[in-house]
Formats: structure tokens, C-alpha cells, sequence
């Protein structure tokens, strides 16, 4: 009998083993912990999970945002997805600041693309701010130290020819919110889908306001940034919100490696992409995605990507293979 029950045993473990080495393992790398990203990637991860019934697992890994993201590219193994606007990893393919001293980003691929970032540019309902060229002497955190909203705050303000007038404070962008209700700042930027959940706490209990661009404004920030486009925030998307927002999108994208597997590559598309439609019934920021847009980020795509897209009917240019 117990050389039965050691047989069983030895077959269970054999029977482990083989499932561990048919597992693919998957690390999933976006934002901090309750942003709204973080929270896409989350969802994403567990739809890997229940999509393959387990054999594609994720974890989950949180992140300082979109440059940590692209600086730990090239020296991350195997199956490695991040997200990061198409702009900041042309920026390092190109060896362009921030990025200038440092190699091996040449090996980025686009998988598919993720919903877009709003800009919010958020100020105390009694600061006496109205617009974003009165924010010149002002106390204001422009996004996370080191972070693309930091930077593409601080490329707006320099457009707006008032980089040098504004106030910058040192606060992280996670203490930014009792900042505010604490009234040791007078505002700060933040990048994330809308509507985004610190916004909608900070509104609930603190008078804010968004502050809008003008049609001029926009089209600088366009001219600046081709991949940039209008959004518009709808009334009522915070909490005592009564006026549209006018403020701008930028793409981003889903990205690995040339070091991830293609067939693990060519399933995490295709899954993504037949899922989205149920998570968009989930989270409706998913409905703000297609196909074809992962065309338009501009980044080489992974074999396994290309092979899920020719499939799908899209065809990828020469030069995006």
C-alpha cells in the first residue's frame, strides 16, 4: 500500500512539474498602486488568468511611471509588457533626453494599445485660478518627480512661456491631494484616464477646479506633439463639476521586448483584443481603444503582434514589422 501511495505521489509531481513548464509567465508593469492604470493592468493580468484557465499567469508590478517603465526595458528578461506613451520610447530609440547616455532600446516592440491619458491640470475651487496662465507664481506640482506627466507639464508651461514664473513644488504627486486640502499648494497636473478616482476623492470633499486650454493652446501643444489630441471632460464626470473641460489625450501604448516569446506575444494580442469588449462593460475607458490604433503608436510591433494583426485583417507597414 505504500508503494502505491508513493507511486501516486511521484506521478502528482510529475504532473506538476509538466504544468509548470507549459505555464507562461508574464510581468505587467504600468503605474502606482490605485491609479487608474495600475488598475487596468490588474484587470489585465486577471483576464490573461481566466482567459488560459491559468496557463498565462501575470504578475503585477507597480511602478513610478512611464520612464521608470522604458529605463527597465532593455535589462528585464523574457515576458516583460509595459505601458508607456509611443512618444517617450521614440524619445529613447532616438537617444533623446531623458534617455541620452543609455542603450538598448532598440529592442521596444508594440504589443496593442492602451486606453489614452487625460491631462488634469487641478486647482483649489478658492485659489482665484482660472486658467493655466495664471498659474504663473503659484504653488503647483506638475506630476510625479521623473514621471512623462512631470514632463509634459513642464513642456506645456514652457509653451506657455511661463516655466520659469510657475512655482514647483517638491511634493510627490501621491501627497499632492492632502496638499491641496491642506492648502499648501495651489494645484497639480496629473496624467491618467478620466474620470480618475484621486480627482473624484479630492472633488467629493474639497472645492477644485479644471482648468481648460483654449482652442490656441491646443493647437501649440498639436504642433509640439502630433500624436496629442482634444478631450473634452464632461460635465459631471466630477463631483460638482458643471462646465466641460477642455484639456488634451496622448496614445499609449502596450510594449515588450524582442526578448519575449512570440507565441506568448501573439497570445496576450489576441486575448487583449477579443476581451476588450468585455471589459470595456467592466470599466468603460476600454471603449476608447481598437485594433488599428496600435498601427498608429508608431513603434515596431513583435512578431507576435504581427502575426495577430495580419490575422485580424489590419495591415502592418513595412516598416512597423
Amino acid at each position: 500500500m505504500s508503494r502505491f501511495l508513493a507511486m501516486l505521489a511521484a506521478v502528482a509531481a510529475l504532473t506538476c512539474v509538466g504544468n509548470a513548464q507549459a505555464q507562461t509567465r508574464v510581468t505587467l508593469k504600468s503605474a502606482s498602486a490605485g491609479s487608474s492604470y495600475y488598475m487596468m493592468t490588474v484587470q489585465l493580468g486577471e483576464m490573461l488568468r481566466s482567459a488560459t484557465n491559468g496557463a498565462i499567469t501575470a504578475t503585477v508590478e507597480e511602478s513610478q511611471g512611464s520612464v521608470q517603465n522604458v529605463r527597465e526595458a532593455p535589462r528585464r528578461p523574457g515576458n516583460f509588457v509595459f505601458t508607456s506613451p509611443p512618444g517617450l520610447v521614440r524619445d529613447a530609440q532616438a537617444g533623446r533626453e531623458p534617455f541620452r547616455t543609455e542603450a538598448g532600446y532598440g529592442d521596444i516592440r508594440t504589443l496593442f494599445v492602451m486606453p489614452p491619458i487625460t491631462m488634469h491640470f487641478v486647482v483649489r475651487g478658492d485659489s482665484g485660478i482660472n486658467n493655466l496662465s495664471e498659474l504663473a507664481g503659484r504653488s503647483f506640482v506638475a506630476g510625479g518627480r521623473g514621471t512623462f506627466t512631470e514632463r509634459q507639464t513642464m513642456s506645456l508651461f514652457r509653451l506657455l512661456g511661463i516655466d520659469s514664473q510657475v512655482r514647483i513644488a517638491d511634493v510627490e504627486l501621491n501627497a499632492a491631494v492632502n496638499a491641496m486640502r491642506n492648502r499648501q499648494i495651489d494645484g497639480f497636473a496629473t496624467g491618467s484616464t478620466h474620470p480618475t478616482s484621486h480627482v473624484q476623492e479630492l472633488a467629493a470633499t474639497t472645492s477644485i477646479r479644471l482648468l481648460s486650454l483654449t482652442p490656441e493652446q491646443i493647437q501649440r501643444v498639436i504642433a509640439a506633439d502630433p500624436t496629442v489630441s482634444t478631450v473634452t471632460i464632461a460635465p459631471g464626470t466630477y463631483p460638482n463639476q458643471t462646465a466641460e473641460v477642455v484639456t488634451f489625450g496622448l496614445p499609449v501604448g502596450a510594449y515588450t521586448t524582442t526578448r519575449m516569446d512570440e507565441q506568448a506575444a501573439y497570445e496576450v494580442t489576441r486575448i487583449f483584443w477579443s476581451r476588450a469588449p468585455e471589459m470595456a462593460r467592466q470599466n468603460p475607458w476600454w471603449g476608447a481603444v481598437a485594433p488599428r490604433d496600435a498601427i498608429a503608436l508608431g513603434v515596431r510591433l513583435h512578431p507576435g503582434a504581427v502575426r495577430y494583426y495580419t490575422e485580424a485583417g489590419i495591415a502592418v507597414p513595412a516598416e512597423l514589422r
